[in-house]
């Protein structure tokens, strides 16, 4: 592994290009529009896996869009890394408040300003060019598999299925992920604890029809008025949200961890200042740090209704609408909550209005042990790239297969990140250091080298 930062720098400006290349598809796969996009990311995923050295490369086909598999296979007695990632991305509107156009990379202070730089492209994409050095330099230290999928961003509703149907071929020791954060680029880390999601879209309706608000106003139940009034009382005074039950399954965390979470180095001045806000709120009682963390959440994600056009039209609408999403901790349960949440809403709402709440999709919370082979060959990588030893964190995000691979796979994961919480993910100007690909790169292939080395 020694010769990784040599090759590095000799292939620096061809693995930018490629990333380039590859920012440049707007495989946005909540949008039927990109669909063919979508598709065609697939497709260079699959040539760079070949061109990286791996064999019985394929697009997998499923209900929704493709996997894309390769592996490579030197020794079916070492242990075996599956790498998994996802070629999708989130939608870029609204457009007008990108800097640069979001499917069209621009590097600027060293920083890679595209939809998906990280999240997830420039972070899979470092496995690929990782593994590449390594077959190249004929020091792959253990089998590695590579699943690549394109639905992540839409809930991965099919890969249950695929690794169901594909066990055998998915079989591993260990599967390695780079979809999270590191706490700076001086301060290592890797997540061990994510936080499950309950995402689902409301529908109050009240008239048949869209009304004239001055001839009806004040005597018809407005949906907009009473779809925000149902949404405030969701939350209490002390930001503890109110839904009978929500607390019910939460595992509290110990002192011992909380005073732990507290050494995190965070300068909440510098936070307040990066978001442009002059306070920060949240659930009484409970730090910013554990509240993105170890507390569960709600917020609204989107909400309409009405006329929305230019100018104006005095119209009291028919229907209005939210999109919400909870975050969840341990114990709590993506359908336990959904239900709660049904339930109640379905409860509150006044007679004048009737409610429909559809569920999309969910995942499960997850913590991963830190006593672990993974997780010392990932601290001991890091150590190694980054000059000290990283900490153990709990993001505040979700990746939902990460509970549905231990479930159907049985294998535990490791979530070694390189991407930075300002990175501006799912908004306008997401970016993606070029310090933090290359060091991505550069990390990765130590891990293989600790993780032989301690199995």
């Amino acid at each position: 592994m020694k010769h990784v930062n040599a090759y590095i720098t000799a292939h620096q400006e061809r693995f930018l290009d490629e990333l380039y290349a590859l920012l440049r598809i707007p495989s946005v796969s909540a949008n039927p529009a990109y669909r063919e996009d979508v598709f065609r990311c697939a497709a260079f995923v699959a040539d760079s896996m070949k061109s990286a050295g791996l064999e019985l490369v394929e697009i997998c086909p499923t209900p929704g869009f493709p996997v894309v598999y390769g592996e490579k296979i030197i020794d079916p007695a070492l242990p075996t890394v599956l790498i998994y990632g996802h070629y999708d991305v989130q939608p870029a509107e609204p457009f007008e408040l990108w800097h640069s156009p979001p499917f069209e990379p621009t590097l600027k202070d060293g920083k890679i300003y595209a939809r998906g730089a990280a999240d997830d492209k420039g972070q899979f994409y470092m496995h690929v060019k990782a593994v590449e050095f390594m077959i190249a330099t004929n020091s792959l230290p253990c089998n590695v598999k590579m699943m690549i999928e394109g639905e992540e961003e839409v809930g991965s509703d099919n890969l249950g299925n695929f690794c169901r149907e594909n066990k055998k071929r998915l079989e591993a020791d260990v599967i390695l992920i780079s979809d999270t954060s590191m706490v700076a680029n001086d301060v290592p880390s890797i997540d061990v604890g994510l936080r499950g999601l309950s995402y689902l879209e409301v529908e109050v309706t009240g008239p048949n029809r869209d009304l004239h608000s001055g001839v009806y106003g004040g005597a018809v139940a407005n949906p907009i008025n009473t779809l925000c009034k149902m949404i405030a009382s969701l939350t209490d005074e002390n930001n503890h949200i109110t839904i009978p039950g929500f607390y019910d399954s939460v595992a509290e965390v110990s002192i011992e961890d909380r005073e732990a979470m507290a050494q995190i180095p965070f300068s909440e001045s510098e936070y307040k200042a990066d978001l442009d806000i002059e306070e920060v709120q949240g659930e009484q009682g409970f730090t910013t740090i554990e509240r993105t963390s170890i507390r569960p959440t709600l917020d609204v994600n989107g909400i309409w209704g009405g006329y929305t056009g230019e100018g104006s039209k005095t119209v009291l609408p028919s229907k209005a609408y939210a999109k919400i999403s909870m975050r969840l901790v341990p114990n709590q349960t993506s359908d336990e909550i959904t239900a709660k949440f049904k339930a109640h809403f379905e409860a509150i709402a006044p007679k004048s209005v009737k409610v429909e709440v559809r569920p999309h999709h969910g995942g499960e919370p997850v913590v991963t042990p830190t006593d672990s082979v993974p997780f010392k060959a990932a601290s001991a990588a890091m150590e190694t790239t980054f000059g000290k030893k990283p900490i153990p964190t709990r993001g505040g995000g979700s990746i939902p297969i990460v509970a549905l691979f231990e479930k159907e796979l049985k294998c535990k994961t490791v979530l070694m990140g390189f991407g930075l919480d300002s990175d501006a993910l799912h908004s306008p100007n997401e970016h993606y250091g070029v310090f933090n690909y290359l060091k991505g790169i550069e990390t990765i292939p130590w891990f293989f080298h600790y993780f032989k080395e301690m199995n």
